[in-house]
């Protein structure tokens, strides 16, 4: 459930803010979805200009765009470090995060969390008082259904993801279903994300709770970076 709103102005000036932190020698998370792009390719032109840097894609989609931009990429498995994380986001309430818009959340948790430094690129659009998008939650295949009750029992609505150019379901790159669980209002994101974690079948949601370090919110005129 990719989201809408937003100008590709503001979410290209947030994106070049973060890639600006970018040193050399520095090994990043290159995050999934418009946003993060422009990141992936301010920095395709960092390299291009002489930064050394390496990137770690959290998806097929950021991976081959940084290929084309000439970053030069490792697998999680192949560094022993991420010292900066840059990723978008669905939805933020202060420093909590929804996301999984690009289906991609699982890898995306696994590393903006092992990242050193985690930078969350929006646009005001993204920006609520109180989370109330609906959670991405990547499931196993055959436990979708089983999932979408225990969601119903904990206050929410699951609705299987459908491709949008093929007919079927959405298939993350870990080769399993999403159901986009509708919760209303999230006041307790933590504690919301605490229930999910204990389902069975489920392999990862899109609450990213108390993992961000910085916000760059990009405008049509400038930046405005909160740090935690």
């Amino acid at each position: 459930m990719k989201t809408t709103g937003g100008s590709d102005e503001a979410k290209r000036r947030a994106g070049d803010s973060a890639a600006a932190l970018v040193e050399g020698g520095t090994t990043v998370g290159l995050g999934t979805g418009s946003t993060a792009a422009h990141a992936i390719r301010r920095l395709g032109e960092r390299v291009a200009d002489g930064v050394d840097v390496v990137g770690v894609p959290t998806s097929f989609q950021s991976r081959e765009l940084a290929r084309n931009v000439g970053i030069p990429l490792r697998a999680l498995d192949e560094v022993d470090r991420i010292d900066i994380a840059i990723d978008g986001a669905d939805q933020v309430a202060g420093f909590d995060l929804v996301k999984g818009g690009g289906a991609a959340h699982a890898h995306e948790k696994v590393i903006d969390s092992f990242a050193e430094r985690f930078v969350v690129v929006v646009d005001p659009s993204k920006r609520v008082d109180v989370l109330s998008h609906p959670v991405p939650v990547e499931v196993l295949p055959a436990a979708h259904t089983v999932v979408a009750r225990s969601v119903a029992d904990a206050g929410g609505e699951a609705t299987l993801r459908r491709a949008e150019r093929k007919d079927g379901p959405v298939v993350t790159d870990n080769g399993n279903l999403v159901l986009d669980c509708d919760f209303g209002s999230i006041p307790d994101p933590d504690a919301l994300a605490t229930t999910l974690d204990a389902v069975p079948g489920v392999v990862e949601h899109g609450l990213f709770v108390g993992l961000a370090d910085e916000l760059h919110v990009g405008t049509e005129t400038g930046v405005t970076v909160h740090e935690r």
